[in-house]
């Protein structure tokens, strides 16, 4: 375990922070999150909040690691290829904090699954790629009061926004894509361009952060980036009474 000098020195640049100071840095610290999806925005998302000193992780991710990920999804390295993304992340994870608890969920979680495994959690951030997961997670929060942050990148586009539900008002992933027919169009079918994951899942480690912290930023609100044009565009999500997912009826 790591002593209070060194735990001090690690989080010195947080802890001189106003917003966050030693009583912040412990609540990251006591924190537990689950990340679906090791790839492309999960891998910023969790070598930021590791590094930013969030205590406890569930990973989640079924898949192995190809050759074709490396283009972007940088916690994974060319000696990974063919090892189950989870194992390959959870072992970069503890190389940068040897006191962080890594729990590896390296199958396909079903919806009970997730609500199980979210009985401890305090965050669930979506790093998927596929709408069906998406819906499942947004009602596994709605369920449990968890708070959710969804992010989403591919060609050359990518949105961020987080959903709280115990905060009065909050919409749901459904007041945003109401729909779930909707078919998934992945980076394997349409390409991505590599630093973009990197942008909206450092959005997502920031606004997670924020969250945990008591402040989230994100709620009722989601923010598109267009990489061609280095373009940031805020769009209010409301709450819609209508909605499948939160709505009155």
């Amino acid at each position: 375990m790591m002593n209070q000098t060194n735990y001090n020195e690690r989080y010195s640049r947080q802890i001189k922070l106003p917003q966050i100071g030693e009583d912040g840095q412990k609540k990251l610290h006591q924190a537990s999150v689950l990340i679906v999806g090791m790839g492309g925005l999960g891998s910023p998302v969790a070598l930021y909040l590791v590094a930013a000193g969030i205590g406890r992780f569930k990973i989640a991710d079924f898949d192995h690691v190809d050759e074709s990920n490396l283009q972007r999804q940088v916690i994974h390295h060319h000696n990974n290829i063919g090892q189950l993304k989870a194992e390959s992340a959870a072992g970069k994870l503890k190389a940068i904090n040897p006191d962080v608890k890594v729990e590896t969920l390296d199958y396909s979680l079903d919806y009970a699954d997730f609500i199980e495994q979210t009985r401890d959690i305090d965050l669930i951030i979506d790093c998927t790629d596929n709408f069906p997961t998406r819906f499942e997670l947004n009602q596994v929060s709605r369920e449990t009061g968890i708070p959710l942050v969804s992010g989403a990148a591919i060609r050359w586009e990518g949105q961020v926004t987080s959903f709280v539900p115990k905060l009065p008002e909050s919409p749901c992933y459904q007041c945003l894509y109401p729909n779930r027919d909707l078919e998934s169009a992945t980076c394997a079918m349409e390409g991505v361009v590599a630093p973009l994951v990197g942008v909206i899942g450092t959005m997502q480690a920031m606004e997670a952060v924020n969250i945990l912290l008591d402040n989230p930023q994100l709620n009722g609100v989601v923010w598109l980036f267009d990489a061609r044009s280095m373009d940031w565009q805020r769009m209010q999500l409301n709450r819609n009474p209508q909605c499948p997912g939160c709505g009155e009826g």
